[in-house]
C-alpha cells in the first residue's frame, strides 16, 4: 500500500479488531477491572505488569514503558513494518484493503493466492506422509544417515517425494485443485495435455515463511539425478530473493542473540538438532538486500556461517558488503579444513562449534587478504599492509583500530606510527555507554523518578485523549515537556491516541511518552474531566509562576542599578498575588 491508508478505512479496522483477541493469541491475559493483564512479552517479568485496555484499543506496560494499539502490537510481536501489521489484521478479519476497493480482479488475485498456499500446504502433507511409507525409506535411510532423528525430521516437516511422474500431481487433482493452479505454484510441469511432478525421487524440504505459509520446496535428489538440489521458482506466492528457510521457526524466538546464516536447508537442521538455535538458509541464491532486512527485524546481530571451500568464502565477502549496505551488524565463522556447518558439528560437536571466535568483517577480510600475498617477501608485506590500511580507514571504535595496528604490526614488521600514517585519519570518539541500551531501557532509566509536574502533564493529556474536555480548554503553551507539547498538538489538529502511538513518524521518545500517558485513562473518573483537567491546569499554572518568581528573584540579587532591583520586585510582587490566588482557588 503507498502513502498513508485513509484514516476513515483505520477507524473501520479499528472498530472491526478486538485487541483482546489478537494479544490472548500471543499470551495469556486476566481481567482485573476495566483491563486484562498478563506477563509482558517484551521484558522478562514474574509479576504481570502489561495490560490492554479494550475500551480504548491500547496496550501498555508499567515495566518497560512499551505501549501502542493494535497494528503497533503486532508490528513488535511479528516484527514487520507498519503496513505489514495492517496488512495481517485485515487479512484476520478478512477486511479489503483500501487500495484494492476500486480493482476487480483483486478478489480473483487473493483467491488465487489462497488456492495456491493451500495447494502447497497440501503438497507438504503428502510428501511428510510419503516419509513414512515405504516409498520413501530411501530418503529416510539418507535423512538417518546424516545424524537427524525423526524429533527434527518432524519439526522441520520433512518429506520425501517418490520416483513416480504424477504421484503428488494426481494427488493434489483429487483434492480438487487444477492443472493450472499446479502449474502456477511449480508443484507440476504442464506440457500440453500431460502433466507431471515437479519433484522426484528427492529429500524435501519445505518452505515456510513467518506467517506459517508454505511458500514452496527445496529438493534434494536420492539418485544421480541434475540438479542435485532443485528449488520452486518464483511463483505467484513465492520469490527466493526475499525469504529465508526457517525464519517460522525464529520468528517463535524471543529474545534471541544472533541469527546463523547457513548456505544449506540441511545444515539448518543439522545445527537445530544438534542444540544450535537461531540458524537460517539463503533459498538457493545468493543473499540478497531483501533476506538482509528480513533477518534485522529478528535478531540484532548475524552470524554468516557458510562453507568452508573457496567458494562459500567468495560468498561470505559479498554477504559482509550486503548486511554493511543495510546496516545490519554482522561477523563471521570461520570452519576450518574446507568443513561446512553441517559436518563441523557433525565431526566435532556442540562444544566445538560454540568454541568458535566470531571474526569481525575487518578481521575476516584482513585474514582473505592475507592469502593474496606472500609475507615472505617484502614486496607482499607492503601490498599486504597497504591494503589493510584501506580496510581500517573504516573502523570507528579506537580500541579495535588499536589491536588491528598492533597485529598488522605484528605481521608485516612496520611500525604503528608508519601504519596510522598510511591509514591518514584519526579514530574516531565512541559513542557514550548508556546510547548501546535499547531505547526502552533509555526511556525507562530517564522516567524512574517522574517528577510531579510531569505526571499532571500525563494526566492532562489522558484527559484530552477522551474527547471530553471542551474545545480551546488546554493548549500546546500550558505543557513543559516538548514531546507532551507535540502530542497535544496533534490531538488538537483531531488526531486520536491509536493514530498517535502507532506514527513512526513520530519516533519513539514521542510514541511511548503517549502510550503512557494515554495508559492513565481508565484510572480517570471521566465523569468530571473538565473539572479534574482545570485543576491540572491550575497545578501548571502555579508551578509556572513559581519559576517566574525564582528567576526574578535571582534577577533582583544580580542586578547592577536600583531601577532594575525595583523593577524586579514589582515583578514579583505582582506574581505573588497572582500565585497567592491560583492557590486559594483551589483550596
Amino acid at each position: 500500500m503507498a502513502g498513508r491508508i485513509p484514516s476513515a478505512w483505520m477507524d473501520e479496522l479499528y472498530a472491526r479488531t478486538d485487541i483482546v483477541s489478537v494479544v490472548s493469541s500471543y499470551l495469556t491475559l486476566k481481567k482485573d477491572g476495566r483491563r486484562y493483564w498478563g506477563l509482558c512479552p517484551f521484558h522478562n517479568e514474574k509479576t504481570p505488569s502489561f495490560s490492554v485496555n479494550p475500551e480504548l484499543n491500547l496496550y501498555y506496560c508499567f515495566g518497560c514503558k512499551a505501549g501502542g494499539n493494535v497494528v503497533q502490537f503486532v508490528m513488535e510481536m511479528e516484527r514487520v513494518s507498519y503496513l505489514e501489521a495492517v496488512k495481517l489484521l485485515a487479512d484476520r478479519i478478512h477486511m479489503t484493503l483500501p487500495e484494492m476497493r476500486e480493482d476487480p480482479d483483486y478478489e480473483r488475485r487473493r483467491s488465487q493466492r489462497e488456492r495456491l498456499l493451500n495447494a502447497n500446504r497440501e503438497a507438504a502433507r503428502f510428501y511428510h506422509d510419503r516419509l513414512w511409507q515405504p516409498e520413501g525409506k530411501p530418503v529416510l535411510d539418507y535423512l538417518h544417515s546424516r545424524g537427524l532423528d525423526d524429533g527434527i525430521i518432524r519439526r522441520f516437516g520433512l518429506g520425501a517425494s517418490t520416483d513416480r511422474w504424477d504421484d503428488l500431481t494426481s494427488y493434489l487433482r483429487e483434492k480438487g485443485f487444477t492443472l493450472d493452479e499446479l502449474g502456477l505454484a511449480g508443484l507440476s510441469v504442464i506440457k500440453g495435455d500431460h502433466a507431471y511432478d515437479m519433484f522426484r525421487s528427492r529429500a524435501m524440504f519445505p518452505i515456510i515463511d513467518q506467517y506459517n505459509n508454505v511458500l514452496g520446496f527445496g529438493g534434494r535428489a536420492m539418485k544421480d539425478v541434475k540438479p542435485k538440489y532443485l528449488n520452486t521458482s518464483d511463483t505467484p506466492v513465492f520469490n527466493k530473493r526475499k525469504g529465508v528457510y526457517a525464519i517460522n521457526l525464529i520468528r517463535k524466538m524471543r529474545d534471541l542473540k544472533r541469527i546463523i546464516l547457513v548456505e544449506g536447508y540441511m545444515d539448518v537442521v543439522a545445527l537445530s538438532q544438534s542444540g544450535v538455535q537461531g540458524a537460517v538458509a539463503t533459498l538457493g541464491t545468493a543473499l540478497t538486500n531483501e533476506q538482509a532486512r528480513l533477518l534485522k527485524r529478528y535478531a540484532p546481530e548475524v552470524h554468516l556461517a557458510y562453507d568452508g571451500d573457496e567458494a562459500g568464502q567468495h560468498a561470505i565477502e559479498r554477504g559482509l558488503d550486503i548486511f554493511e549496505a543495510e546496516d545490519v551488524p554482522s561477523k563471521v565463522l570461520y570452519f576450518p579444513d574446507g568443513l561446512d556447518p553441517d559436518e563441523f558439528i557433525r565431526q566435532r560437536g556442540l562444544e566445538a562449534f560454540q568454541a568458535i571466535r566470531p571474526m569481525s568483517p575487518v578481521a575476516y577480510r584482513m585474514q582473505r587478504l592475507r592469502l593474496k600475498y606472500d609475507l615472505e617477501s617484502q614486496d607482499g608485506r607492503t601490498e599486504y599492509a597497504k591494503g589493510c590500511a584501506e580496510l581500517l580507514k573504516n573502523v570507528r571504535d579506537p580500541v579495535d583500530l588499536e589491536n588491528y595496528l598492533e597485529l598488522l604490526s605484528v605481521q608485516t614488521g612496520f611500525s604503528r606510527e608508519v601504519l596510522v600514517a598510511q591509514i591518514g585519519i584519526s579514530p574516531q570518539k565512541p559513542e557514550p555507554m548508556n546510547n548501546s541500551l535499547p531505547d526502552r531501557e533509555r526511556i525507562s532509566a530517564k522516567r524512574s523518578h517522574v517528577p510531579e509536574g510531569y505526571r499532571t502533564e500525563q494526566t492532562l493529556i489522558a484527559l484530552m485523549g477522551t474527547g471530553k474536555l471542551p474545545e480551546g480548554m488546554v493548549k500546546e503553551t500550558d505543557f513543559a515537556s516538548p514531546a507532551h507539547r507535540q502530542i497535544v498538538h496533534l490531538l488538537i489538529e483531531g488526531n486520536v491516541p491509536a493514530d498517535i502511538i502507532s506514527d513512526d513518524d513520530l519516533g519513539d521518545e514521542v510514541r511511548h511518552a503517549a502510550g503512557e500517558a494515554f495508559s492513565l485513562q481508565s484510572e480517570l473518573d471521566l465523569d468530571n474531566a473538565a473539572a479534574i483537567a482545570g485543576d491540572c491546569l491550575r497545578k501548571l499554572q502555579i508551578q509556572r509562576i513559581e519559576q517566574e518568581i525564582q528567576s526574578m528573584t535571582d534577577l533582583m540579587r544580580s542586578a547592577d542599578s536600583p531601577q532594575k532591583r525595583a523593577d524586579a520586585l514589582k515583578e514579583v510582587a505582582e506574581l505573588s498575588k497572582e500565585l497567592a490566588r491560583l492557590k486559594q482557588q483551589g483550596r
